[in-house]
């Protein structure tokens, strides 16, 4: 699954215009102009690398401004506003951490992951999704396959376009 197909889902499982990308883009750093951003929601080819499009970074950034603009920017105790973390240091983990980000930014449960991949025709258990969701050096860490991206962003598209 290209990076740029996860943003062409969600955007249209989140019903999100242009601007409103365009916004989300910018909540998370990375500033997109109009050619940019018709770029990032074409599809590309199944050949080219899945980052050809859009780099992990700004898929990150794009999932960090999501967090950002659904649950508002996260503070320390003292107040500071704590910049987010991009954890995406290998293509390996774009999965994982996407799928992290979404949970976060919707405010998901586990059960609420699984009733989603539910919706969209498959299941995933409690342990499969729990070694998805752990810190890559957690010894029961799993590799998330595209599968996962893919059936949880058309379980959001069936829940809220449905």
């Amino acid at each position: 699954m290209n990076n740029n197909d996860v943003i062409i889902r969600l955007r249209y499982a989140l019903s999100l215009s242009n601007k409103q990308v365009e916004a989300i883009f910018k909540k998370g750093g990375v500033t997109v102009s109009d050619s940019d951003l018709d770029r990032i929601l074409t599809r590309q080819d199944k050949d080219l690398p899945h980052d050809h499009a859009l780099s992990n970074h700004d898929l990150e950034a794009f999932l960090n401004g999501l967090v950002i603009e659904k649950r508002g920017e996260r503070k320390d105790k003292n107040g500071q506003i704590v910049p987010p973390t991009f954890d995406i240091k290998t293509a390996k983990l774009v999965n994982n951490v996407t799928i992290k980000k979404i949970k976060i930014a919707m405010a998901y449960t586990s059960d609420d992951i699984q009733e989603l991949m539910e919706l969209a025709g498959d299941q995933i258990s409690n342990g499969e999704l729990s070694a998805i969701l752990r810190r890559l050096d957690h010894r029961n860490y799993r590799e998330a396959g595209d599968r996962y991206v893919r059936k949880l962003l058309a379980g959001m598209s069936k829940k809220y376009r449905g």
